[in-house]
């Protein structure tokens, strides 16, 4: 009886180790969470694309798709850069899934089509960057005249931070699992024109399994614009 009596802490002595083990692995996981987040893009939460002013839902599909414009005041309060003076105007898709398949995204097509039905492709990485180098904010730091070699340190066309901004905005086309909703930005050269009434959003090439979905076409309702255009 003694023997076993003395036996008995082992099991709690376990149970203790499990949970500072448990502990350890909470903390590291937050950790890494609060580092990544300082560096990377950090996107206000998505809620259900129904909870949008501009979506459209396939209730026969269970599927809904929301978008949200941003004026230039309002990009202010998300991102870090003014896309609107690049001439650049973001949009937030939102995809919605309530059936019980997964959702593929990797034949998506989305066209901005303006008021004028002009069919506007969103902008890939590489054309954000080139929007972002023009030629006044070329590198003056040797003025005069350019020797056909490089002089010194050369210096980025653009910040880092404004680089890794954009590309974690970018609405990635990765498989939206079943009940659930995936967010991202599209940004849209206006070339000079702010968007008016009239635009909207066509969104096709989403597929459920083999089956290809619907096209959505959502109407841009609310002009997103400011007074004065994009340059």
């Amino acid at each position: 009886m003694e023997t076993a009596q003395l036996c008995k802490p082992a099991p709690r002595l376990d149970i203790i180790n499990v949970v500072k083990a448990a502990r350890i692995s909470l903390c590291v996981v937050l950790l890494t969470t609060l580092l990544i987040g300082e560096k990377h893009f950090n996107p206000p939460p998505a809620n259900h694309a129904s909870t949008y002013a501009l979506h459209e839902a396939h209730n026969d599909e269970k599927v809904t798709i929301a978008v949200e414009s941003y004026n230039a005041q309002q990009t202010s309060g998300v991102f870090k850069e003014n896309y609107w003076e690049h001439g650049l105007f973001p949009v937030r898709l939102l995809i919605s899934n309530d059936s019980d398949q997964t959702l593929m995204l990797q034949d998506l097509k989305v066209e901005y089509i303006t008021a004028r039905r002009d069919k506007l492709q969103p902008a890939t990485n590489d054309d954000i960057y080139r929007k972002f180098v023009r030629p006044n904010r070329a590198d003056k730091s040797h003025p005069g005249m350019h020797l056909p070699f490089p002089v010194g340190k050369k210096k980025d066309a653009i910040s880092k931070d404004t680089q890794e901004e954009y590309e974690s905005a970018q609405f990635a086309t990765v498989p939206v699992t079943p009940h659930s909703t995936h967010a991202g930005y599209l940004f849209f050269d206006m070339q000079g024109d702010p968007p008016e009434p009239g635009a909207h959003l066509y969104i096709s090439g989403i597929k459920a399994g083999t089956k290809e979905l619907f096209y959505f076409d959502i109407p841009m309702d609310k002009p997103a614009s400011e007074p004065s255009a994009p340059k």
